[in-house]
């Protein structure tokens, strides 16, 4: 089998392309970077595929390996024929690899072996081929006590085992059998007695069955779930129909026929049990693996396409932000960062059960505010979160001169970054509790930036992820963290270590010493000086330096996407133009009548020019959407404020196969099943909606019991008239709706600012 030529058809590309990519993934190039700056190497490959031209890569390589092991193990026992090699090499799966390897692979010794050995394999061999033969007249040849065949009946039964292993070892047999299996069968659960009260979340599988080969992801690895935790039995199932033709096609294989010939009963009771105690048990094994691994790669594909969404959600900008860490009894953990994510201050306050400060805390929230030119309000959606989102609103209403939007955002993962050790090496002398309070608040300012400190499987966005093979999850998610934070490029003089070692090319330890070596010289004013960063050598600068910026140094194309090789080009156009760099650098009217042809070159073909053009008209532009915020209403405040028809506006928080979920503010996601997410039919929610997106949904039911909501994005069906309108019509949003107002330019001391002082002191 030829690994490029496979990939080129299976991916639809040129054979040429895949050479090429596969060259550069070899000498080490990263996905981002080949997808960005080696266009004309690859065909403008992008990096979905060359992410799956890399996965396809590494199991085919692994499958080429493996046949090298079967092949010698097999040749080493001199059974290795011409055919069998031609079988073995054209193999284009693993499953079908091991299915030829089977009656070759040592095992350990079995009753057919034992039959062998004591001489019964021509005895198996006589009765399949001459059925005329009289199976006990037949058996009677190989009695042999030293042997350990005393008998006619020991005679038959070893022959049976022989036979049986024979077939139950045949790849075309076993491939067709199992692809039958999957198309007919159904998978079948049902409750183990007794365990209905322990197992009450798995009761919609107690008595459940569908198609095999239709069970979505979501209901396999859920009722997978149950049968790993004792709660419930899975079964493959037949109809009796289905079984005898499954055997029928066993003895077919194996030219059976039922002639009335003497030895024909024999063989049909050989096939019957050949299937019941071996193909079944086998390809029920086999294919509840598949299950399992089919549902696996869509829940892992699921996680990554929300992973991509959160990581891309719109960055609120260089604002002053104040993070809430909701909490009842411990108390709200308030912090104030700056625009550049540093800690301001800190406090705590003590609105709810018990104490009930209510004034004080907002008289301490506003003081902060005022003190601070707060610009947004960041607040967790944990516990207390509705309850400090009404005091944030009472505070806003008594202080509109503020003019701050505020926020409910996901605290997924923030404690686990407030337990970690980078939050102890950034924050040494801080309270764990405040360590995420500055996460909440940094993640509205930088989603990216923040999140990338945090283990992608701590942040929830998730379908069963915990039932997935974890290492491939990683594997994956590490792949969508790289391609978003190489897709947006990091500040060299202002990133963070996890954020740098993101980046294509580098890794912790460079990561690491690029921040150790502007901490002790100064900012880098120019990409050349990353060269004298230790361990930072000419391969690791040429994968890295394009996604690296320089905001403010010697080079305004520094702070742009064009790689410093390509700068050559850039010089060529302000020859034609005229221009210095300042003034070319987002002049679109000139730029855009530059033709890209005038400027390629040996070296730099048309896709570069035109990606050097489009970045020069923005350098440095963030592929993030604008900033938004939804629109939370006053009166909603929990479950039993909903009614039915509500119209309400809220943010997708996690999508799955079976639909979304959708935060509407009221501290419980409410589910837009997927048929309820267009008048449309839809097979997949992601072609619908995606993590962060801003939706509008119409409450269908709730149920207060099972704390659950049910939502639409059918807006037109069964809408409220005007009588029937909720109670909140025509109020007024707590929460702002665009682009948040600029902190002012300069700060303004008041009597509040001064109280601040005197009540918290500066930190």
């Amino acid at each position: 089998m030829n690994i490029f030529s496979t990939i080129a058809t299976e991916l639809k590309i040129e054979l040429w392309q895949v050479d090429a990519a596969v060259k550069l993934l070899d000498e080490g190039a990263t996905v981002p970077f080949i997808a960005r700056y080696r266009k004309e190497v690859t065909g403008t490959l992008t990096d979905d595929h060359l992410r799956e031209l890399e996965e396809r890569l590494t199991y085919l390589r692994e499958l080429e390996d493996r046949k090298k092991v079967i092949l010698a193990s097999i040749e080493e026992q001199g059974k290795l024929t011409d055919e069998l090699k031609k079988e073995i090499v054209e193999a284009d799966n693993k499953a079908r690899l091991e299915d030829l390897y089977l009656p070759y692979k040592p095992k350990r010794r079995t009753k057919a072996q034992i039959a062998k050995e004591a001489g019964l394999e021509p005895l198996a061999d006589a009765l399949l081929g001459d059925p005329t033969l009289a199976p006990e007249v037949e058996a009677q040849k190989y009695i042999n006590e030293e042997k350990g065949v005393p008998s006619i009946k020991e005679a038959l039964e070893g022959a049976k085992q022989i036979l049986m292993e024979r077939f139950s070892e045949q790849a075309d047999l076993i491939e067709s059998l199992r692809e039958k299996v999957w198309a007919d069968a159904n998978l079948v659960s049902e409750v183990i007695p007794e365990k209905e009260e322990a197992g009450k979340k798995f009761s919609d599988y107690f008595q459940y069955q569908e198609p095999l080969h239709k069970v979505p992801s979501h209901r396999a690895l859920a009722a997978l779930r149950g049968q790993k935790e004792e709660i419930l039995r899975l079964n493959i199932q037949l109809t009796e129909d289905q079984e005898a033709s499954l055997t029928g096609e066993v003895a077919a294989f194996n030219e059976i026929k039922n002639l009335n010939r003497a030895s024909d009963p024999w063989l049909q009771q050989v096939v019957d049990w050949c299937w019941k105690t071996k193909l079944k048990i086998k390809i029920q094994v086999d294919l509840m693996m598949r299950l399992r691994e089919d549902a696996e790669k869509v829940a892992i594909d699921v996680f990554k396409d929300n992973l991509k969404n959160l990581l891309m959600t719109s960055p609120a900008g260089s604002q002053v932000v104040m993070g809430l860490d909701p909490g009842l009894r411990t108390g709200v953990k308030v912090v104030v960062v700056d625009g550049t994510g540093k800690l301001l201050n800190y406090v705590t306050i003590f609105p709810h059960e018990p104490r009930k400060d209510w004034d004080g805390s907002m008289h301490q929230l506003a003081a902060l505010c005022e003190h601070y030119q707060v610009r947004l309000i960041s607040i967790g959606n944990g516990t207390a979160s509705r309850e400090t989102d009404m005091l944030v609103i009472e505070m806003l209403k008594k202080h509109p001169d503020l003019k701050i939007a505020k926020m409910v955002v996901s605290e997924a993962g923030a404690s686990v970054y407030s337990a970690s050790k980078l939050a102890a090496n950034e924050f040494p002398d801080l309270d764990v509790s405040y360590r995420g309070a500055v996460s909440i608040a940094r993640r509205l300012q930088d989603p990216l930036a923040e999140l990338v400190k945090i283990d992608p499987k701590a942040i929830g966005v998730g379908q069963y992820q915990h039932d997935v093979n974890q290492v491939k999850l990683g594997r994956s998610l590490q792949a969508v963290l790289e391609d978003c934070v190489n897709a947006v490029g990091a500040d060299v003089n202002t990133a963070s270590v996890p954020l740098l070692k993101s980046i294509s090319g580098l890794n912790e330890t460079v990561a690491g010493n690029i921040v150790e070596f502007r901490e002790k010289n100064g900012p880098f004013l120019k990409r050349d000086a990353l060269k004298k960063v230790p361990r930072l050598g000419d391969k690791t600068y040429e994968q890295a330096i394009g996604f690296l910026r320089i905001i403010v140094g010697e080079n305004p194309l520094d702070r742009s996407a064009v790689h410093p090789e390509a700068y050559p080009v850039v010089e060529a156009i302000l020859a034609k133009t005229g221009l210095t760099i300042t003034t070319l650098m987002g002049n679109t009217e000139v730029i855009s009548k530059l033709k890209a042809d005038d400027f390629v070159t040996e070296q730099f073909g048309l896709p570069t020019v035109k990606d050097i053009l489009e970045e020069l008209k923005k350098p440095g532009r963030d592929p993030r959407p604008e900033f938004k915020m939804a629109q939370f209403h006053d009166d909603i405040h929990t479950l039993e404020d909903l009614k039915p028809n509500m119209m309400l506006e809220g943010v997708v928080t996690n999508v799955t196969n079976f639909g979304a979920f959708v935060d509407i503010g009221v501290h419980q996601d409410g589910l837009v099943h997927i048929s309820q997410l267009s008048n449309q039919f839809v097979n997949d929610p992601h072609k619908v909606v995606k993590v962060g997106e801003i939706v509008k949904v119409k409450v269908l039911e709730v149920d207060l019991s099972r704390r659950r909501i049910q939502l639409t994005m059918k807006l037109q069906e069964g809408a409220a008239s005007g009588a029937q309108a909720p109670a909140f019509a025509g109020k007024k949003a707590h929460q702002g709706h665009g682009k948040v107002p600029k902190p002012k330019q300069q700060p303004q001391a008041t009597a509040m600012g001064a109280a601040l002082a005197a009540a918290f002191g500066k930190k």
